[in-house]
């Protein structure tokens, strides 16, 4: 008996079983069976059972493949779906980036957080989380731990956001044009609003994916800022160039007839696209990663998201 506890875990810790694993689930992961939630579950599951065996790799093609996802569900949208959502979303977002970034840094100070870590999670949290790090990060140049730190921390709640939206949304009956832009504005990284907001609906996604977009544009004007804040006149700002395709997959799908034929097609194939993101996401979690999370940082965090959850919601609400 103990012989073959032994060979069954010695099957599970070759390295060629975990990736058959890993591939397996990954392809589950693609079928309408599995939701958005249960995606970065079994992900992260994954990483705390077995490890991921194409963690070195995955951080590129997350990126990419959320992109491409995000472009497809443009295809599922008419341009006056679009511009009714961003008028809707535009002053609660203007709003929330600015609350959000001077009550990070009133926090940090009470905290006596680093300036560059609080900084990034305030980012994190009023923009487009892990985007909005990435962008801000080579502007005020912290050091590796502290963007790590940072991308854990905003990760962490997104996953809970992800699994607690939902139920909230349900409980508190919100219409999908509420839930869609409770989301956008709420929850701090694009796969998990548009994770959360499919789940609930396919109004709510189109109306999370509009405003949720329409915010993370914001990374521009807000890295000019950085810039003059931290004095890099140096840096080079990224700007999220896929926005623009999105825009122009609705516009295909608006004024070309043809488009409209093949977008449910293309919005069914984009929603499973980012059920594969999240389980990548998902899998690049970890115990290890979650243990480095300081008081300090995590407790800014929830407090700015919290704020901004329960701001937003008594705004749509009332």
């Amino acid at each position: 008996m103990n012989s073959r506890i032994y060979n069954m875990n010695r099957f599970i810790q070759n390295e060629k079983t975990k990736k058959i694993i890993f591939l397996t689930l990954a392809v589950i992961t693609l079928t309408p069976w599995i939701s958005s939630p249960i995606a970065l579950a079994l992900g992260f599951l994954l990483a705390v059972l077995l490890g991921n065996p194409f963690e070195k790799y995955l951080h590129r093609y997350i990126h990419l493949l959320l992109q491409i996802s995000i472009v497809g569900l443009g295809f599922g949208l008419k341009l006056n779906e679009a511009l009714q959502a961003g008028k809707t979303g535009f002053i609660l977002t203007v709003v929330s980036i600015a609350t959000v970034m001077i009550l990070g840094y009133f926090l940090g100070k009470v905290c006596k957080l680093e300036k560059k870590l609080s900084y990034l999670v305030s980012v994190g949290t009023a923009i487009c989380g892990g985007s909005a790090i990435a962008a801000t990060s080579p502007i005020i140049k912290p050091s590796t731990k502290q963007i790590s730190l940072a991308l854990a921390i905003i990760f962490t709640l997104n996953s809970i956001a992800l699994f607690v939206y939902p139920v909230i949304g349900h409980a508190l009956h919100l219409s999908q044009e509420q839930f869609g832009l409770w989301c956008a504005i709420g929850i701090h990284d694009t796969s998990s609003v548009v994770g959360a907001a499919g789940k609930f609906g396919d109004e709510a996604l189109k109306t999370a994916t509009t405003v949720k977009l329409a915010r993370a544009l914001w990374i521009i004007p807000v890295s000019l800022i950085t810039m003059l804040i931290f004095k890099n006149k140096e840096s080079k700002i990224k700007v999220p160039w896929f926005i623009g395709y999105f825009v122009f997959a609705i516009l295909l799908n608006t004024y070309i007839p043809l488009f409209a034929h093949f977008s449910q097609i293309i919005t069914t194939v984009s929603k499973s696209g980012l059920n594969l993101t999240l389980f990548l996401i998902g899998s690049t979690l970890s115990l290890q990663t979650l243990k480095t999370i300081g008081f300090k940082p995590l407790a800014i965090a929830v407090i700015l998201w919290i704020s901004i959850s329960t701001g937003t919601l008594l705004y749509i609400i009332h």
